[in-house]
């Protein structure tokens, strides 16, 4: 059955940045949708359309989208002073920030300012990003008048165009799926992830490599995301998972499995949160990840207790 799969589960994807100066802006055939059936075909309302290169100006503000796109795809070797880890923007939000349930650009910038209750205060959409350094990079903040970032809000602002301010957009965000009866199982996921995700992520959630860039990033270990980062939520995972993995083929796995699967992925080790308070995971998990949606930040699982961190 694995040699018949193109692609395998994981909370990530990516579009190998050995590739990505060669992928168009609006070009998403290296995502191949297979939907599973009709009913997730069109369950959902039509999602907004963003502009499409060709309508890119020729100018200044045009380049500067492009740099952006291009940060964006390749964010581990075009922003590396603040990337921590194996991981690009492109690996959570899909399609080079378009794809729609997949928590895209365009719906996300028209939404800023906007309190976080992450951080406990009113973000403006560079310190939305600069988060996403922090804790999906593991890596440095970017100042706030940075190339990198200016890059990434241009193209930000440019595929929202003709989007409403304030309005929360159709695909927006990954469709949440409730949690199973019974609650999720790692066991079960570990099964899912053996059957539909190790062919490309690897047994150990290392993640596939091509010379010094990853192809499949890794779900877990020192080059994946952190303990702050949204994804370590199980269910955020999950919704993530049910609707776009495996790449290509989202919606195939039914709602318990993304649960399970997502569960067994977040049940690893991976860097420390960076908030860490006193050196303490149970004075962290207090703090930040008591009420912060199904996490195992500070949680026993087979004898560990999880959030201790990796180099």
């Amino acid at each position: 059955m694995k040699s018949m799969l193109v692609s395998s589960l994981a909370a990530l994807t990516v579009v190998a940045p050995v590739l990505a100066a060669g992928i168009a802006m609006d070009d998403q055939s290296q995502l191949t949708p297979q939907p599973a059936s009709d009913v997730h075909a069109h369950s959902m309302p039509a999602a907004f359309t963003p502009p499409a290169e060709r309508d890119l100006p020729d100018n200044a503000f045009g380049k500067l989208v492009q740099e952006g796109r291009a940060i964006f795809v390749d964010t581990r070797n075009r922003a590396a002073e603040y990337v921590g880890n194996g991981m690009n923007c492109t690996n959570c939000h899909l399609g080079q920030g378009r794809k729609a349930n997949s928590a895209p650009l365009w719906g996300a910038y028209p939404m800023y300012p906007a309190y976080r209750s992450k951080n406990d205060k009113v973000n403006s959409y560079v310190e939305r990003m600069q988060g996403c350094f922090q804790f999906s990079m593991n890596g440095k903040v970017p100042p706030a008048d940075s190339h990198v970032l200016n890059a990434l809000t241009a193209y930000s602002y440019w595929l929202a165009t003709g989007a409403p301010i304030g309005k929360e957009l159709p695909g927006r965000a990954y469709p949440e799926i409730r949690q199973p009866k019974g609650g999720y199982d790692i066991a079960k996921g570990k099964a899912v992830y053996a059957e539909r995700c190790a062919i490309c992520h690897g047994d150990g959630g290392q993640g596939q490599k091509s010379g010094d860039n990853y192809v499949f990033p890794p779900l877990w270990g020192k080059d994946s995301f952190n303990w702050g980062a949204g994804m370590h939520r199980i269910n955020t995972a999950a919704s993530f998972i049910k609707e776009s993995m495996p790449l290509g083929q989202g919606g195939s796995l039914t709602d318990a499995e993304a649960w399970h699967v997502a569960a067994f992925m977040n049940s690893h080790e991976r860097p420390q949160d960076p908030r860490l308070v006193e050196g303490s995971v149970e004075k962290t998990r207090l703090r930040y990840h008591a009420n912060d949606g199904v996490n195992l930040y500070g949680v026993e699982v087979n004898g560990v207790v999880l959030g201790q961190g990796v180099d």
